[in-house]
């Protein structure tokens, strides 16, 4: 009995210096799990899109014959340019900015500064009379326009134009392409989580009036007939105070990086032609070099969103081709279990039928990306607004769905966002950029 005393208190001490590590492992764990990797959920409150005026509107034959006058264009160019335009998908409701209906299109750069102020000035004043705050209540301010980069900053003129704070963050993307609105509130996201109870405001446009290409080669040709006007203003914000009215919630950003690769850099590129004229060459291989750093994206945005099924059929699909036979094509996961809608990049009717048909999506699931080239044509980065816009028009998101924003851009570079429905959005048919004309799609024969 005595030993039996004695054995106690050392088996007791030995049981505490067994459980005290174990103690602390524990409460690492809940304190990095709930503090030092929590973070203030991230809500898109509302968003506007910028609606060309009718006098912007350039129908085909217009465009064609501007085209053959300006260029001095043969025959063949200017069949090459009606396949182009007619297999785009494009309606003839798209536009230009005013300067390109010059015979020969105005190309300066005070055309662009006044085309950037029409756009911004109307998208910007038009979300902030959506959302009721005062320029003043903004704390950071990111403005992406691909082609044209003024000195001021686009940003720097919105900031000088509406009186805002002293201390804002202001930042001025450029050189991004199709990507770069969807990569702009992955960056916000960045920023509201050093910022604390902070608003973010982002600008998404592209200048057409200095990004005319006015020579002869085929490969520069084809962005002239497929790119069109268009902006967006969207408002994000880490205030929990707002949760309540906001439209989304963020849950995901992947980003992918493609430009380590020599052919996928080269793939879409701004340069001079034979003649010194600067336009945008796209080579052969563009779709294909899209097609992997799609696949790259979707594996990294799967990891984090699929259910464990799908990962598993995908994992054994992988194994299976690698080390049994290398012919079979790897399992495409079903992205449809947890996503409802989606944004797709804006590039052609003919990309946006392979991305649905890559992903398995059906046609419902395509029609407003498909709808939104029809109707406004290929508008860069701000396409995927206008793509939601129509969604919402048509009472298709439902309060709990999601909604996957893909945005893919010369580099390359591919960021997929999801959001989550916030609150149920209805009666929105009647405003915004489709309040004209939604009531006239879906139509059923595009290009």
């Amino acid at each position: 009995m005595e030993q039996l005393i004695n054995f106690t208190p050392t088996f007791q001490l030995q049981e505490h210096i067994f459980l005290a590590p174990l103690f602390a492992i524990i409460i690492f764990i809940v304190f990095k799990t709930f503090f030092m990797s929590s973070s203030r959920p991230i809500y898109l409150v509302d968003y506007s899109c910028f609606k060309p005026p009718n006098f912007w509107r350039l129908p085909f034959s217009s465009f064609l014959e501007h085209s053959r006058i300006v260029h001095s264009l043969d025959q063949q160019s200017v069949d090459f340019m009606t396949k182009v335009l007619v297999s785009s998908g494009q309606s003839q409701s798209t536009c230009i900015p005013p300067p390109l209906h010059y015979i020969p299109p105005r190309s300066t750069h005070e055309d662009a500064i006044k085309e950037a102020q029409i756009v911004l000035f109307t998208v910007f004043e038009d979300l902030l009379s959506k959302t009721r705050i005062s320029p003043r209540d903004i704390d950071i301010i990111i403005v992406n326009c691909s082609g044209f980069c003024s000195s001021p900053s686009l940003s720097a003129i919105i900031v000088n134009r509406y009186s805002m704070r002293d201390n804002i963050k202001s930042f001025n993307i450029s050189g991004m392409g199709c990507s770069a609105s969807a990569l702009a509130v992955d960056m916000a996201k960045n920023l509201l989580k050093v910022h604390k109870n902070s608003n973010a405001v982002i600008l998404s446009t592209e200048i057409l009036s200095n990004g005319w290409y006015a020579g002869k080669d085929r490969s520069m040709m084809v962005l002239n007939c497929l790119f069109r006007s268009g902006g967006a203003a969207v408002l994000i914000t880490n205030k929990t105070s707002v949760k309540r009215i906001s439209k989304y919630r963020l849950l995901y950003a992947q980003r992918t990086q493609g430009a380590f690769d020599d052919i996928a850099y080269n793939s879409a590129i701004r340069e001079e032609d034979s003649e010194g004229i600067i336009g945008v060459t796209l080579k052969k291989d563009v779709l294909h070099v899209a097609g992997e750093l799609l696949r790259s994206n979707f594996q990294a945005l799967g990891s984090l969103i699929l259910p464990m099924e799908e990962k598993i059929r995908y994992g054994f699909s992988v194994i299976r081709r690698k080390f049994l036979d290398k012919s079979i094509e790897l399992y495409v996961p079903n992205f449809r279990k947890v996503i409802q809608h989606y944004c797709l990049p804006t590039s052609g009717k003919s990309v946006i039928t392979e991305i649905g048909k890559k992903m398995r999506l059906k046609e419902e699931e395509i029609e407003a990306a498909l709808m939104t080239l029809h109707r406004f044509g290929n508008q860069s980065s701000s396409s995927l607004w206008y793509e939601l816009a129509y969604m919402e028009g048509k009472e298709m998101v439902k309060k709990g769905e999601r909604v996957l924003q893909l945005g893919m851009g010369s580099g390359p570079k591919c960021t997929s966002l999801v959001w989550e429905c916030n609150r149920p959005i209805v009666n929105e048919a009647h405003k915004g950029p489709w309040a004209d004309s939604i009531h006239n799609y879906p139509v059923k024969c595009l290009g």
